[in-house]
C-alpha cells in the first residue's frame, strides 16, 4: 500500500475545523464544541482511531437524524452512590461529559459514584472521562458497550463489540495516570485509522471473512479478543455491567454504527468514581501512586526497549508533544475538513466493518 500524505495541525486548528464541520451538520454548538473538545484530545494522544477520522461518521449520522440534537438528558438518582443518566440518545461526546457532572457532584457527597448512562451516542475514547475525575482526585473506571464485530473465543461470528475499560488516578506531583484500553486486540477505529493512510495492520489484529488473519484493513470481517478467553471474558463483563445492568441490548443485538443512520444508538456507559479519602490518606495515596511509577521506571528495560513505561504513559508523553508541535492528521481527512462538503454518504446501510 502507498502511504497517505499527512498534514500536521495546531491543536486549537484542528479543533476548529472539526467543531464547524460538525455544525455544519446541524449539532448544536455546545455539543460541536464538546465534541471537538473530545476528538482534538484524542488525536493529540496518538487515538488517531477517536479522532478527526470519526467526524464524516458522525456529520452523516447527525444530517441523517440518527443523533438527537436537542437531547432532553435527566438523572435518575437510584441510591446514595448510584444513578443512571438518560441521554436521550444525544451526541455520545455531550451527553456523557454531561453524565460525569452528575457523577463528580454524587461522589463528593458520597465518596462512591457508580452511574450507568442510558441511550447515548458513541462516546469516542474513554480516557478523556476518567483522565477529569482524576484530575479531581478521584479514582476513576469507565466502560462501554459497542456494536457487535468479534468472534468470541472459539467461535466462528461475530457476537460481543470491542467493549473497552479505561482507568485513572491522581498521582502526586504529576497529571493522572490514565490506561484506556478496548478488550480486543486493537480497537475498530484503528482499522478505519490504517484504512485512512493506506497502511496495512499486524496479522494478530483482525481476520477475514473466511477466518483468517489478514494485514489488509479493508479485508477485516471480525476483530479478535486480547488474551483469547480472557479478553473474551472481559468484554462480556463490560457489556454487563454497562448494557444488561441497564436494560439495554447487549451482545449481537447492540445496535450497528453504520446499518441504519436514521436510527437512534441506544448503547451503554458506566462511570465509577472512588473517593481515596474514604479508604485512606488520599495525600498518601497519591504518594504512593507516585513511588509505583518511579519504581516501575527504575526497571532495567529488557533487549529492544529503552524504557519501562507505566500502562498509558505513552499516550501522555504523545498527548505533550502533540499539544506543543502539532497534531498528524491525513491530509484527505484535513482536505475533507477544510471543504463545504457535510459529509461523503458513504456508511449508512453498510455492514459492521463500513463494506
Amino acid at each position: 500500500m502507498t502511504e497517505t500524505e499527512i498534514t500536521v495541525l495546531k491543536s486549537e486548528i484542528l479543533h476548529q475545523l472539526i467543531k464547524k464541520k460538525l455544525m455544519k451538520a446541524s449539532l448544536p454548538e455546545e455539543a460541536a464544541n464538546e465534541a471537538a473538545n473530545h476528538l482534538v484530545f484524542a488525536d493529540a494522544c496518538g487515538i488517531h482511531s477517536h479522532g478527526a477520522v470519526r467526524v464524516d461518521y458522525y456529520a452523516e449520522r447527525i444530517a441523517k437524524g440518527g443523533t438527537t440534537l436537542h437531547p432532553n438528558i435527566t438523572f435518575e438518582k437510584t441510591g446514595p452512590s448510584t444513578g443512571i443518566v438518560h441521554g436521550d440518545n444525544g451526541m455520545g461526546h455531550y451527553v456523557c461529559n454531561e453524565a460525569l457532572k452528575y457523577a463528580l457532584e454524587m461522589v463528593e457527597e458520597s465518596g462512591l459514584a457508580f452511574v450507568g448512562i442510558s441511550q447515548t451516542g458513541h462516546s469516542g475514547a474513554l480516557s478523556y472521562y476518567v483522565k477529569k475525575a482524576a484530575e479531581e482526585g478521584y479514582v476513576a473506571v469507565s466502560m462501554c458497550q459497542s456494536d457487535p464485530m468479534v468472534v468470541p473465543f472459539g467461535g466462528s461470528e461475530n457476537y460481543f463489540g470491542t467493549n473497552p475499560i479505561a482507568f485513572a488516578t491522581p498521582c502526586e506531583g504529576q497529571p493522572p495516570v490514565v490506561f484506556d484500553m478496548a478488550t480486543t486486540v486493537q480497537a475498530w477505529g484503528k482499522i478505519l485509522d490504517a484504512r485512512s493512510k493506506q497502511r496495512e495492520i499486524p496479522d494478530t489484529w483482525a481476520v477475514d471473512k473466511e477466518g483468517n488473519p489478514t494485514t489488509d484493513p479493508n479485508a477485516v470481517n471480525g476483530l479478535l479478543p486480547i488474551a483469547g478467553a480472557k479478553g473474551y471474558g472481559l468484554m462480556m463483563m463490560v457489556d454487563i455491567l454497562a448494557g444488561s445492568l441497564l436494560g439495554l441490548p447487549f451482545g449481537k443485538n447492540v445496535s450497528s454504527m453504520y446499518d441504519d443512520l436514521t436510527a437512534k444508538r441506544n448503547l451503554g456507559q458506566m462511570f465509577l468514581l472512588i473517593d481515596p479519602a474514604k479508604f485512606t490518606d488520599p495525600i498518601a495515596f497519591q504518594q504512593r501512586i507516585l513511588q509505583m511509577v518511579t519504581e516501575l521506571h527504575a526497571i532495567k528495560p529488557a533487549n529492544g526497549f529503552d524504557q519501562v513505561y507505566y500502562p498509558g504513559e505513552l499516550s501522555k508523553k504523545c498527548y505533550d508533544n502533540y499539544m506543543a508541535e502539532g497534531i498528524p492528521v491525513a491530509k484527505p481527512i484535513v482536505d475533507y475538513l477544510q471543504s463545504e462538503t457535510v459529509h461523503f454518504d458513504q456508511y449508512g446501510g453498510k455492514g459492521a466493518f463500513a463494506k
